[in-house]
């Protein structure tokens, strides 16, 4: 039975969300159609039949630059809370900072396209979503993993010691403004409008390389993502090899969230 016939069962409630997301010991849902008596019986039914869950929140949307979520506690104590997931552990407020259950399969993807002795950039690399698992579970020799905002970079170092990761170097800061590092793979894992930020990821690349650009596209135009790139590209002296396009998920009724993986090289290079 799913849990959310388990709870109408236990309720009798109607209009219930059939989508949610359990992070560490959080259990989050968007709870628009109830009232808020509602919603505490809700959170009650959810407490006793997953004993797990020791807090139980409303989340309602996602907003700004650092895609800070708008949550509510609705039962419980904290909203700090640690997550596991392929044997990672990410620490996070889920009060302050988005987690993407969604994007698991990507990031244990990406964790097996990586080759032995590489040096990668992460240019978003938030609480360490991608860098976390390719530190501990790949070959990589270095990572550098930059991140603007200043609590998820504190959470990044937390998690980086949590999982005893010793070749990550956490970088405090914009990506448009940091300058002397290169790499052999170059993580874009931001949207949307990470177009914008196509020309930094060429500044870090080395003769060739990889990168990887997530961004939203409409569904009836998936042309333009690698339209993009190529543009970025040439502008920056590269070409690209090949590619490959994948859909990593919808983002609404009329856009996807996509992913290129992309080799490229110095036109000089062929």
């Amino acid at each position: 039975m799913s849990l959310k016939k388990k709870i109408a069962e236990k309720t009798g409630m109607k209009n219930l969300p059939s989508h949610y997301q359990i992070i560490g010991h959080v259990f989050l849902a968007k709870l628009s159609r109830l009232d808020k008596m509602q919603k505490k019986v809700f959170a009650k039914a959810v407490m006793e039949i997953l004993p797990y869950i020791k807090t139980v929140c409303e989340i309602k949307c996602i907003k700004g630059t650092f895609r800070k979520p708008k949550t509510s506690r609705i039962l419980g104590g904290s909203m700090e809370t640690v997550h596991k997931e392929n044997g990672i552990l990410y620490k996070l407020d889920v009060s302050k900072i988005m987690f993407s259950k969604g994007n698991m399969l990507e990031r244990q993807r990406l964790v097996n396209q990586i080759r032995n002795g590489e040096t990668i950039i992460d240019m978003f690399a938030g609480i360490g979503y991608f860098s976390l698992g390719i530190g501990k579970l790949s070959k990589a020799e270095k990572i550098y993993s930059i991140e603007k905002n200043p609590l998820s970079f504190k959470y990044l170092r937390e998690n980086i010691k949590l999982n005893n990761i010793k070749n990550i170097s956490p970088i405090l800061g914009d990506c448009r403004k940091i300058k002397k590092i290169k790499a052999d793979r170059i993580l874009m894992g931001y949207f949307p409008g990470t177009e914008k930020f196509l020309k930094t990821a060429f500044s870090f690349l080395n003769n060739k390389g990889i990168i990887h650009y997530h961004n939203i596209y409409a569904r009836n135009d998936l042309m333009k993502p690698i339209e993009d790139v190529d543009k970025a590209a040439k502008k920056a002296g590269y070409i690209i090899k090949s590619f490959k396009q994948r859909t990593v998920k919808s983002y609404n009724a009329a856009k996807d969230h996509i992913v290129l993986d992309v080799e490229i090289s110095k036109i000089n290079q062929i």
